[in-house]
């Protein structure tokens, strides 16, 4: 579990004290769990999705839950249900973009980071489908009337060269005072 904790996103770990301490936190497209594995670690209950769960089963524990979901059918799985924070890295489908800030509680904060234009420069992603486009986060997070607490759209060159995109907003008003924060 250490290692996952290791791995985790630093956008992720910067922003993982604005998480309301209760309710479930959504790891979605959940991967090998870093996330999850991190959020666990600081206290938070957690579901974690994706489409292929054996790489976090060894995580499983009580705070962990991990469920089989497809994410990109035609019906999106997880419609009604409410989380105190979503946390998605590295993944994108835009279909059902939308339907992340529905499922917040008041409160609840989003925090999601992932490829964006182009990196296809250096390497994959390099499909358009997966890489958003300039200021997308943002226009997200303004039609679905969040509050963003940080914004990045930017080249990182760890831990390999990319281009990326990532937000962290929360729906409502946010407890404490974090200064908002852009970085283009």
């Amino acid at each position: 579990m250490h290692d996952a904790i290791t791995d985790a996103s630093p956008w992720v770990r910067r922003f993982a004290a604005a998480i309301p301490a209760d309710g479930v936190v959504l790891d979605l497209a959940c991967g090998a769990g870093r996330h999850s594995a991190l959020l666990a670690s600081l206290g938070y209950r957690i579901l974690a999705v994706d489409q292929d769960i054996s790489a976090i089963e060894p995580l499983k524990s009580d705070f962990i839950q991990a469920q089989k979901l497809d994410l990109e059918g035609s019906i999106w799985p997880l419609h009604g249900q409410q989380f105190s924070a979503i946390v998605a890295t590295n993944y994108l489908y835009r279909p059902f973009l939308d339907e992340l800030p529905k499922m917040l509680s008041e409160g609840g904060v989003l925090i999601y980071e992932t490829f964006a234009d182009g990196n296809a420069e250096f390497g994959k992603p390099s499909n358009p489908n997966f890489l958003l486009n300039s200021g997308e986060l943002l226009a997200l997070a303004q039609r679905s009337g969040l509050t963003v607490i940080a914004y990045e759209d930017i080249y990182l060159d760890q831990p390999k060269p990319a281009m990326v995109q990532r937000i962290c907003a929360v729906k409502g008003h946010l407890k404490g005072c974090i200064p908002l924060q852009f970085v283009a």
